[in-house]
């Protein structure tokens, strides 16, 4: 019996998991004694890791006195890493590149200069050194354009888990649907599954990274908390019917 009438049924229950024809799977919701349903599934936990990104830049006249202005800045933030209980090799080099600077208002072009600029990444999982990481690359001329990805370590356990709570509740859809259909649901014959993250840049603004004006005021993030990371999954499934 084919149970494509059921997509106007489940539409008058308004069940959170959606029971239709997939249009973009024709052929496998088509299929006889078998019902297709779609189901959101998520799962929430505060941060446990932070990604702390930011630019090494130079600019000199010569490309090997660009080369040496980034060495020194790169010196410097090693000493900045080892003086917060952090290793240097672990951080991560995201890209690096060396550029000529030309006089573009110069008929000829003229070149002016050289741009080094490496990105860089540093995991930290103690929150609490963020701040003064951030502040002394800042106070240091280093770390343009800072921003923080707050993230969980272990991910992919944070994606099995919001798979799994879709694939419930596409189960528990299928079965309604076998139930009041007078069937029992069978075996699971297709799956497919894509998980999303809400894992977001979150800038550190220059100005306030260097301003001290006020050193016994208290940093703007005290007693702040980053948001909970979100991983939300969504599952189309085609199920048997007995």
């Amino acid at each position: 019996m084919c149970l494509n009438f059921l997509t106007s049924v489940f539409g008058v229950l308004l069940l959170s998991a959606s029971v239709a024809i997939s249009q973009e799977h024709p052929a496998i919701a088509a299929q006889p004694n078998t019902v297709f349903v779609s189901a959101d599934g998520k799962f929430e936990a505060p941060p446990d890791l932070a990604d702390v990104q930011f630019n090494i830049s130079a600019q000199a006249g010569t490309a090997k006195a660009a080369y040496e202005q980034a060495s020194k800045e790169a010196e410097r933030t090693r000493e900045i890493l080892r003086s917060n209980g952090l290793e240097p090799r672990t951080a991560e080099i995201g890209s690096y590149a060396i550029q000529p600077r030309y006089d573009w208002k110069n008929p000829t072009h003229k070149l002016i200069g050289y741009d080094v600029n490496v990105s860089v990444t540093i995991k930290v999982k103690d929150f609490s050194k963020i701040g003064p990481i951030t502040q002394q690359l800042a106070d240091n001329a280093i770390g343009e354009g800072q921003s923080v990805n707050y993230t969980l370590e272990n991910i992919d356990s944070a994606k099995s888990k919001a798979v799994e709570d879709a694939y419930r509740h596409a189960r528990t859809s299928a079965e309604t649907v076998a139930r009041i259909s007078g069937r029992a649901l069978g075996d699971l014959s297709y799956a497919s599954v894509d998980t999303f993250e809400n894992i977001r840049p979150s800038p550190v603004p220059r100005a306030m990274a260097m301003a001290r004006a006020q050193p016994e005021a208290a940093p703007p993030t005290q007693e702040f908390t980053p948001g909970n990371v979100t991983v939300t999954a969504h599952v189309n499934a085609l199920f048997n019917l007995k």
